[in-house]
């Protein structure tokens, strides 16, 4: 079930192959990225899922950490929101993950900080109940008091929060556009399948590069 796709050596390429698969070229065209409309979101980067003794560890999730920190400089440099998401449940908020999964990431769990490997800052980060950012969360307040109307979606996982977060995103009215190779999950297929979704009917599929370079 677990498979490390992403390496150094593999995820400019599979990202760039995936990009000409699975992303909408009249949708790209139609919806221009402008940072200044724009935030970047990271989901839940935490070492619940980057550290290998993890049962929930994700074998391509450090991989990505060079692009996501990237990114994260870029819209720094343009005074553009940086928002980073830990997942964090108490038995009162966890509704069905807490019969879903055997286990919840609570605040006092051994692992629910994110790596130190993601340049992010204290006040950047919020934490979140559910797959959905949006959901019991501050998120949309804060992109509302940022004038944000683009989304750029990246972390882990790929099919979980990561997927429905940019569901939300569109049924809310936010443009968005997803990382594929600033998202991670637990095998190839569970990634593709994502990127097929989202790029048929929710979202503008991009590498990292790419959509730097499109400012």
């Amino acid at each position: 079930m677990k498979e490390q796709y992403f390496t150094a050596d593999t995820i400019q390429t599979l990202s760039d192959q995936w990009v000409k698969e699975y992303a909408n070229p009249i949708k790209m065209s139609a919806q221009p990225f402008d940072v200044d409309r724009a935030a970047l979101l990271i989901l839940d980067m935490q070492g619940y899922f980057l550290d290998s003794e993890s049962h929930a560890y994700i074998p391509s999730a450090k991989v990505i950490l060079a692009g996501l920190n990237q990114a994260v400089g870029f819209f720094r440099s343009r005074n553009r929101p940086v928002i980073a998401t830990r997942h964090m449940n108490n038995m009162e908020n966890a509704g069905m993950m807490g019969s879903w999964w055997s286990e919840l990431i609570t605040e006092d769990h051994k692992l629910f900080d994110l790596d130190p490997d993601l340049e992010i800052h204290q006040e950047e980060i919020l934490n979140k109940p559910q797959y959905d950012a949006f959901y019991l969360s501050e998120l949309e307040v804060v992109l509302e008091q940022n004038h944000v109307d683009q989304l750029v979606i990246g972390g882990v996982m790929t099919h979980l929060c990561c997927e429905t977060t940019a569901r939300s995103a569109f049924v809310r009215g936010f443009e968005v556009f997803f990382l594929v190779d600033g998202t991670a999950t637990y095998n190839r297929a569970y990634h593709e399948a994502t990127l097929q979704n989202l790029g048929h009917g929710f979202a503008v599929l991009s590498t990292i590069k790419n959509l730097l370079c499109e400012d």
